[in-house]
């Protein structure tokens, strides 16, 4: 868990007055109560009115709440879309985070927002081509482009012929229904496109040390060169 969620989640187990331990909020939150401890501090120093001390516990008066989000209507409405696609459609670490997105921006956004988001009538429903193995390949995807790690992938065309390819994982695109990643394909010494749900199997072989020309920024150049400005940016 990222510090600004921590300290997000400490004010929200706090708020209404109810009397916590350090060692309360540690255990919810999977950490030391050092850490709680440096965090309240942190908090206090900030401004958050949080009563209490070590060996005692923490809370806070009710009445406190975190500064509003500045949200436009249409802004609300496409935050709230955007989460449930991804709830529908995403990775399983996706979903869960826009749940929890979904909740944070409940939690903090002033009553008349708030009504202004819970109207939102755009849903997204997964479909029968999100499978529960698809959802952790997209993550798993993911978490390669975020490290740059290189993977072993086993590969199907259309026409169902299979390869093995070393590829290293840049970005994944959503077409409606299917996704897809791009990558540097080190068989073909070129950008290539693979659908995710023809992948049957992927090994992860380790970092791999970034070079020019190999790149998402490369392949957008690629992209623009070969289709015209503004190609394939999605």
């Amino acid at each position: 868990m990222r510090r600004a969620d921590r300290l997000f989640q400490i004010v929200q187990y706090l708020r209404g007055g109810r009397l916590l331990t350090a060692r309360d909020l540690a255990e919810r939150l999977e950490v030391s109560e050092r850490t709680i401890y440096r965090d309240i501090a942190d908090l206090i120093g900030s401004g958050v009115p949080i009563e209490g001390e070590a060996g005692v516990g923490y809370l806070m008066r009710a009445g406190y709440d975190l500064p509003p989000l500045m949200f436009t209507e249409g802004e609300i409405a496409a935050l709230v879309a955007g989460a449930r696609l991804i709830r529908a459609w995403g990775g399983l670490d996706m979903a869960r985070a826009a749940e929890h997105a979904l909740s944070k921006i409940d939690a903090v956004l002033p009553e008349a927002a708030r009504e202004r988001a819970q109207s939102v009538q755009i849903h997204a429903i997964a479909g029968p081509e999100i499978t529960e193995d698809l959802r952790r390949q997209i993550d798993l995807l993911d978490a390669a482009i975020i490290g740059s790690i290189g993977m072993n992938v086993a590969y199907a065309d259309g026409e169902g012929r299979k390869t093995t390819r070393h590829i290293r994982p840049l970005g994944l695109w959503f077409w409606g229904k299917v996704w897809t990643l791009i990558a540097w394909c080190d068989l073909r010494h070129d950008f290539r496109m693979f659908r995710v749900d023809r992948i049957s199997d992927m090994q992860s072989t380790g970092a791999y040390a970034k070079a020019p020309g190999r790149d998402l920024a490369a392949f957008y150049r690629q992209m623009e060169m070969e289709h015209g400005s503004g190609a394939y940016r999605g």
